[in-house]
């Protein structure tokens, strides 16, 4: 059934659009915000935003990988796990282009004292950038022996640390995907395209 027969108005199809991603969204961050529900999510065939004003992690280490599509398209990405992290005034973003413009998601959490919380932390990014702080870091390690549960091929690069510890935080990425995000002070918006940065 064509969308037009659905509903005859711009309004109607944007609502149609919009409202089963709200639901769908709701639902699912409504859990983790309660911190009971382990998350695993990645936006198929899109990039989305990440910022933070700081990430405090242990267990950290970084390799190379590929961020695989839906539809099989491959794309290089820079692979970090961290243990456990809080993020302070955590910002994510990630818009579409649709026939009716540019539609938005956009989550925030942690912007009180109480920090956005996330254990067993995948990020698949292809951009990072920040003033990053590491304790007792190795660099040029082979991606197999790296010191997180997750790890790399033999043979590929790496380099893991203690600790890290990241100020204005601001990523670009393929995927991410935790044990437990835990998402205090949640907001979640649908927008004509605002970003995070």
């Amino acid at each position: 059934m064509k969308l037009s027969k659905l509903t005859g108005t711009r309004r109607g199809r944007v609502a149609l659009a919009v409202i089963p991603v709200t639901i769908a969204a709701s639902v699912l961050l409504g859990g983790v915000a309660q911190g009971a529900v382990p998350v695993s999510f990645a936006i198929s065939g899109s990039q989305f935003k990440i910022g933070a004003d700081k990430l405090a992690g242990t267990g950290f280490s970084q390799y190379a990988g590929v961020a695989t599509a839906t539809d099989g398209t491959e794309h290089p990405a820079a692979i970090a796990n961290i243990k456990d992290a809080q993020l302070y005034n955590l910002c994510q973003s990630v818009v579409q282009d649709t026939p009716l413009g540019k539609v938005g998601l956009l989550i925030t959490a942690g912007t009180g004292e109480e920090p956005a919380k996330a254990t067993d932390l995948q990020i698949g990014m292809s951009d990072l950038s920040g003033t990053a702080i590491f304790k007792n870091i190795r660099i040029g390690v082979d991606a197999s022996t790296v010191n997180t549960t997750d790890k790399g091929d033999a043979g590929d690069f790496a380099m893991d640390s203690d600790s890290i510890d990241i100020d204005g935080l601001q990523q670009v990425s393929w995927s991410t995907q935790a044990a437990v995000f835990q998402l205090t002070d949640l907001s979640l918006k649908i927008t004509d395209g605002t970003e995070c940065f």
